[in-house]
């Protein structure tokens, strides 16, 4: 079920509409520059003007949607202050609305014609005309967060990929692949968070990596039931296992070799985005920000409870796992801070 940008939602008491209608326009912000950052020492500024009534629709939509598709996040977005939360929603509204347009295209000519709209979408978002509420919502943060425009290009170019690759040849492929879809995705939080130095933003790839490695392991049976294989070739060729295997979603020894190396690697790509934590601006974020990686990381422990098997069952972390893990990094998190203000 998807749910566009322009606040409608399918299925309740409408047909579903095209996702960027003629709309109307909303406050003007000073032009961005395109492609530049907010470079050293970035702190969202206290006083931004406030959103318009187009603009407030808006970000209830992005609300909606977030709620709707991203559990882990939602339940982690909820430790940042509203305005930034709300920057949050933003962002991920029209990389979900777009994401979206592509899983569920009928073939590949309707996934080009959805993507082709989604970069529509993102000139109408980066320029000063009419638009519909929910892109409003995404260009106010766009703008007062100066997010870089060619961060959500590389994202749709990585939405691309999936119209033509299936298969990964090697790590190495993937890996772009994880930085188009999940690695910018990344970056464009720290943007909204807000950050000390730029030192973080490899930190913040490797956060992105990670969860898009954990997404690949939790989804092996329904990627596959979708033409796609996101397992390396070589590394599945070096553990023995073949596609036919995944097929019938057989785990055995080779099986589970390979899974246990994977989840090395993921495990790898979340130790290391920790170094970053610290240079992101306020408690709110840096909680926030382990949260997320915590639970995400969580799957991978909930992947091993099932035996290193990804097709009987979706791997989920529970509600308990979630509240205890939210507790631990709420501890985590206090302590840093005074560990700073009496260092």
């Amino acid at each position: 079920m998807t749910v566009g940008l322009n606040g409608v939602h399918p299925g309740i008491g409408a047909p579903h509409p095209p996702p960027f209608p003629e709309g109307e326009g909303g406050r003007n912000y000073p032009p961005l520059r395109l492609g530049e950052g907010r470079g050293e020492g970035s702190w969202p500024s206290r006083k931004t003007p406030a959103p318009s009534p187009l603009e407030s629709r808006g970000a209830r939509v992005c609300r909606r949607i977030t709620r709707h598709y991203a559990k882990t996040f939602y339940f982690a977005s909820a430790c940042l202050p509203r305005e930034t939360r709300a920057h949050a929603y933003a962002v991920y509204g029209f990389c979900r609305w777009a994401d979206n347009g592509v899983d569920d295209a009928k073939d590949r000519a309707e996934a080009a014609e959805k993507l082709d709209l989604a970069r529509n979408a993102l000139d109408l978002a980066y320029s000063s005309r009419p638009a519909p509420p929910g892109l409003l919502a995404f260009r106010r943060t766009a703008r007062l967060r100066s997010i870089p425009r060619h961060l959500f290009d590389d994202l749709l170019d990585g939405m691309e990929m999936d119209l033509d690759v299936t298969r990964y040849p090697d790590f190495a492929a993937l890996d772009r692949y994880c930085y188009r879809v999940a690695g910018v995705v990344g970056l464009m939080m720290t943007h909204v968070f807000g950050y000390r130095s730029e030192r973080c933003w490899p930190d913040a790839l490797a956060l992105g990596t990670a969860m898009q490695l954990t997404n690949i392991l939790r989804d092996v049976a329904e990627d596959f039931r979708m033409g796609r294989v996101y397992l390396p070739q070589d590394e599945m060729a070096r553990f023995g296992v073949t596609e036919g295997q995944i097929a019938e979603g057989r785990v055995d020894k080779n099986f589970r070799a390979l899974m246990r190396f994977q989840i090395g690697r993921a495990r790898r790509y979340y130790a290391e985005s920790e170094a970053g934590i610290p240079w992101l601006v306020g408690d709110s974020s840096r909680l926030t920000v382990r949260v997320m990686g915590r639970l995400y990381g969580g799957i991978l422990g909930a992947i091993e409870r099932q035996g290193l098997d990804v097709f009987k069952a979706r791997a989920r972390v529970s509600t308990p796992r979630k509240l205890a893990t939210l507790a631990a990094c709420q501890a985590e998190t206090w302590r840093d801070s005074w560990g700073r203000f009496w260092g």
